[in-house]
């Protein structure tokens, strides 16, 4: 009972219903949320950790960002695909937050690409400053073990 009630009301809000909806699209930082929804950093904030204290998303580090994502478990599943039966694409809140979403995604690309572009050179210098060879390695094995190869591209 205690679980339901947790999950219903962490969902029961406009903000977090967007939140939950682009978090099926993709992995998102803060930053990126408070763009997608236009909404100040303390408020998105403060979804999130509704959300995340609900089992609902979890959270986390790559350096020095945080990203957020749908959790793994059974119930982030199930309302998940609720969110899809109830929520229309068409519906204007959601088409909006979609094209925002892509528009975050395009620029994240560019900014990867010029970031590569100017240290193609030195790459191999660059990455091992931050993680060793092995451990990434590893780290893609152990994500790829049990999902399928699409999950890669």
């Amino acid at each position: 009972m205690e679980t339901a009630l947790t999950v219903l009301k962490a969902s029961a809000d406009p903000t977090r219903l967007r939140v939950l909806t682009l978090l099926r699209h993709a992995e998102l930082a803060v930053s990126d949320l408070t763009r997608i929804l236009r909404q100040s950093q303390p408020r998105v904030s403060r979804h999130l950790k509704i959300l995340a204290e609900a089992g609902l998303i979890e959270r986390h580090k790559e350096g020095a960002w945080v990203f957020f994502r749908l959790a793994e478990g059974a119930v982030a599943t199930m309302v998940g695909g609720l969110l899809d039966s109830l929520l229309s694409p068409d519906e204007p809140l959601v088409a909006g937050d979609l094209i925002r979403l892509r528009e975050v995604q395009a620029e994240r690309v560019q900014k990867a690409d010029r970031y590569f572009a100017a240290h193609a050179p030195e790459w191999d210098r660059v990455r091992s400053l931050y993680v060793p060879e092995q451990q990434v390695e590893e780290a893609v094995v152990r994500h790829l073990l049990d999902r399928p190869i699409d999950n890669l591209l």
